[in-house]
């Protein structure tokens, strides 16, 4: 019998194994040069990650987490200020909002993509009293609903301001990439991103010129010219090691992410043939308890930085518990959404104001989606979690969780 294959949630070697030399030439050029902070290459990276977005200027910073708070600042956006955003997210979304001074007002989720809901969104928005924008999150790769969004957002006279931490390269319905539609767009390039630094670094996109050189002096504690500070800002700053790296792969993103497609393809048909459904479906009767995500259709595209099922909660934890004995590495994103967090109680949210938000992070399990999966990998994943279902969690569950589901409605 053969031994099963270890699977890892994420294998950054195997993918710098394909671009070492490329990697340590740009890392190298960077040393001799002993140009650190800004520089060069960091603007030879915003030139070209505004190229492959098809916007006018990017701004490098430190961080995704910076990114945002740059962006808030740059539209003045401070205390007394509300800003809506979905709960279901990674916490720099809600807590960089607090740091500006502003308050997160937390709107639910679409079950189906697990991005904001605009409906939701145009609710909230007229129960506010000095709303200042809209950030949705692009989450897990695949765009949120823009159009119907940025007409919110003119409906209410607020900017959009795109979280597209998860999503560099993702398209929306129209075909834009992510980060170009709204007035700003906000990026990550955290090492376990499809466009991953060797350390923390982020950006900023925009095509209004004006808030991009606002974006760049805020960066630069304020500054334009050297010692002269017009408004307090940050130490942001994008080094150029990361900038060096990033830009030596920035020509292989599209290649990655279409892996990455090819892996949630296989995913999706080796579930579905256990008779899985998707979150465009949801629950079943009489259907394997795995819900996949709904695929993007027409001009988008989803890059799947995660791919995530769900699973009925009271199975949840043990399946991961299972996969981890099986070598299968897996994460929940994320366990407890923004508006529950201990540190936003003052807010005044409670269990069940949130629904989907609330549901959703109590069945979901993300699963290695990496470019360099093989079949094989992905065959023991997939065959794991059937059996496991199969065994203990009967069909019959999901037909259930889909009749309270109903009522609930």
């Amino acid at each position: 019998m053969s031994t099963p294959p270890n699977v890892p949630l994420l294998d950054l070697k195997a993918q710098h194994a394909a671009i070492r030399d490329e990697i340590h030439a740009a890392v190298d050029e960077v040393i001799d040069s002993q140009y650190f902070i800004l520089g060069p290459k960091v603007g030879e990276l915003e030139c070209a990650v505004a190229g492959y977005c098809g916007c006018t200027y990017a701004v490098g910073c430190a961080s995704g987490s910076d990114a945002i708070l740059l962006a808030l600042r740059a539209l003045d956006i401070g205390p007394g200020d509300e800003v809506i955003c979905p709960s279901y997210t990674f916490f720099a979304t809600g807590g960089y909002i607090h740091n500006a001074g502003a308050k997160p007002v937390f709107v639910d989720i679409d079950p189906v993509t697990y991005n904001l809901d605009p409906e939701g969104v145009r609710a909230a928005a007229k129960k506010c009293r000095n709303l200042k924008a809209i950030m949705p999150v692009h989450l897990f790769g695949q765009c949120a609903d823009m159009d119907a969004l940025l007409e919110i957002g003119r409906e209410f006279g607020v900017p959009i301001v795109e979280d597209a931490a998860q999503a560099i390269g993702a398209r929306d319905a129209t075909g834009a990439r992510a980060g170009t539609r709204g007035t700003l767009g906000c990026f990550s390039f955290f090492p376990t991103k499809n466009l991953g630094a060797h350390g923390d670094g982020g950006i900023v996109t925009t095509n209004d010129a004006a808030l991009a050189e606002r974006l760049m002096m805020l960066r630069n504690h304020g500054s334009k010219v050297k010692y002269h500070h017009d408004f307090v800002g940050y130490n942001s700053r994008l080094d150029a090691l990361q900038a060096a790296v990033l830009k030596v792969k920035l020509p292989h993103l599209d290649s990655w992410s279409a892996g990455r497609r090819e892996n949630a393809a296989l995913y999706d048909h080796l579930f579905a043939q256990a008779g899985a459904t998707t979150s465009a479906k949801g629950w079943q009767n009489d259907a394997l308890p795995l819900i996949t995500p709904a695929p993007a259709t027409g001009k988008a595209e989803h890059i799947y930085n995660q791919y995530v099922v769900r699973v009925p909660a009271e199975h949840r934890d043990a399946l991961r518990q299972h996969l981890n004995e099986h070598h299968i590495g897996t994460e929940i994103y994320y366990p407890i959404p923004l508006h529950l967090q201990k540190c936003f109680a003052s807010l005044g949210y409670r269990k069940g104001d949130l629904p989907h938000s609330e549901t959703i992070a109590m069945e979901s399990i993300a699963l290695p989606i990496f470019a360099e999966l093989t079949d094989e990998q992905q065959k023991h994943v997939a065959e794991t979690i059937i059996t496991y279902l199969r065994t203990h969690a009967a069909p019959a569950e999901s037909g259930q969780r889909a009749n309270r589901s109903s009522a609930a409605v």
